[in-house]
């Protein structure tokens, strides 16, 4: 299996809405126990800190939850929803700028058969991993992956193919007021395993970072 090379601190280290529309096409890697998964990120969406009203860090709230935001940049800040579903996100910008790119799609490229045996599946699905919570279980990420560094170890981001980027509002924010209408959430166009694709759809309700009703059950 050929060894892959993490993205540097400087990657991460960027305002949140560089970050967010650079990781379109980037490779998302777990060197899991049970083998290597990958894909390539097809959708992210960026939440840009204190304020952000559709950020979990609004207002500058800091909790146990939401620690690894306001360290350094390159860390993973995973969370759980509606009681049953876990998020990867990444912490861009700097120490004390808690702000973060929800991983929402990827496009399976290595482990296929094992994100499928995971998610229960066919390996052909869209299904497998067009959304935050089921490319999360998928990949097999969940808390033990909470704050870990994306720069050196078993969850990183390395370099993928070019593609074309696209732009929309995020998903399942409306409760944000105007900070709903910002088309912070990226995404490639061309591949099919985009959550949402069409402006204004919700074809796949996510729980944003920061959304009141992360802590119940999906509609």
């Amino acid at each position: 299996m050929a060894t892959l090379r993490p993205l540097p601190r400087s990657f991460y280290a960027r305002p949140v809405l560089q970050v967010a529309r650079d990781t379109i096409g980037k490779i998302l890697v777990h060197e899991s126990p049970q083998g290597r998964v990958s894909g390539r990120i097809v959708e992210a969406e960026a939440y840009r800190g204190p304020h952000d009203r559709a950020a979990h860090s609004f207002g500058g709230r800091r909790t146990a939850r939401t620690e690894v935001m306001y360290g350094p940049p390159g860390h993973a800040y995973v969370f759980f929803v509606y009681g049953m579903h876990w998020h990867v996100n990444i912490v861009t910008t700097a120490i004390d700028a808690p702000e973060a790119v929800l991983i929402r799609a990827v496009e399976p490229v290595e482990g296929v058969e094992l994100m499928a045996r995971r998610r229960g599946l066919a390996p052909g699905r869209r299904e497998l991993t067009n959304g935050p919570g089921k490319l999360c279980q998928a990949f097999a990420i969940d808390a033990r992956l909470y704050g870990a560094d994306l720069t050196g170890g078993v969850l990183y981001l390395t370099d993928g193919p070019k593609s074309k980027v696209a732009r929309d509002k995020r998903v399942g924010v409306d409760y944000a007021g105007s900070w709903a209408d910002k088309k912070w959430r990226f995404y490639d166009p061309d591949s099919r395993f985009v959550s949402t694709a069409r402006a204004g759809t919700r074809a796949s309700r996510g729980t944003a970072p920061g959304s009141p009703r992360s802590g119940s059950r999906t509609r």
